[in-house]
């Protein structure tokens, strides 16, 4: 009796909340804030603190693409070729990043920032080149641990209140701590 009682109460809240979207004023309002594109009134963060960071962290993106990059051609040595590889896969994927932040910044009706002039000040981590393969591995997983506590700070700073982007980096940091396990195991299996 009280199960059946619990569902016809649950329907009825259910059919309260419902009533509370004002269609027509969602109707109005899109129509009306047309040139905004994905940016609507629910959209609740600072847009341009949100830009801001999305362009930081496009640029620490982009540095790890290059620094990654050379790593792979500069790599020498006797288990140089299976970590060059690994720089390889690593660029690639640091650029996939860099794409899908800077089309999020489009999204958000703002412009990324590709200009090389002032990277490395937009940049969280650094371009530290390594002068060996031991070196190089070492400063990609400092650099990727710079991005993980960086992007970290950008998902609790983002909330609900901008749940696209708080995905998007979500994702990002989790293929960033996937990259820092990889490198650490590097690391530690470096023959001494």
């Amino acid at each position: 009796m009280n199960d059946s009682w619990m569902e016809v109460q649950l329907k009825q809240d259910d059919t309260r909340q419902a009533s509370l979207i004002d269609v027509q004023a969602l109707r109005d309002r899109a129509r009306r804030n047309i040139a905004e594109g994905a940016v609507t009134a629910g959209y609740k963060a600072d847009r341009e603190i949100v830009l801001k960071l999305l362009n930081e962290a496009l640029a620490t993106e982009i540095v790890c693409v290059l620094r990654y990059r050379r790593h792979f051609f500069m790599a020498k040595g006797i288990a140089s070729k299976s970590i060059a590889d690994e720089f390889m896969q690593h660029a690639a994927e640091e650029l996939e990043h860099a794409d899908r932040i800077a089309e999020r910044i489009v999204q958000l009706a703002g412009e990324p920032d590709f200009s090389p002039r002032d990277l490395m000040s937009r940049s969280h981590s650094e371009y530290v080149e390594g002068a060996s393969l031991e070196d190089m591995i070492a400063e990609d997983l400092v650099a990727e641990r710079i991005a993980i506590d960086s992007y970290r700070g950008i998902v609790q700073y983002l909330g609900d209140k901008d749940p696209t982007s708080r995905r998007m980096m979500e994702e990002i940091l989790a293929k960033e701590e996937e990259h820092a396990d990889e490198l650490a195991s590097l690391l530690q299996d470096f023959p001494k």
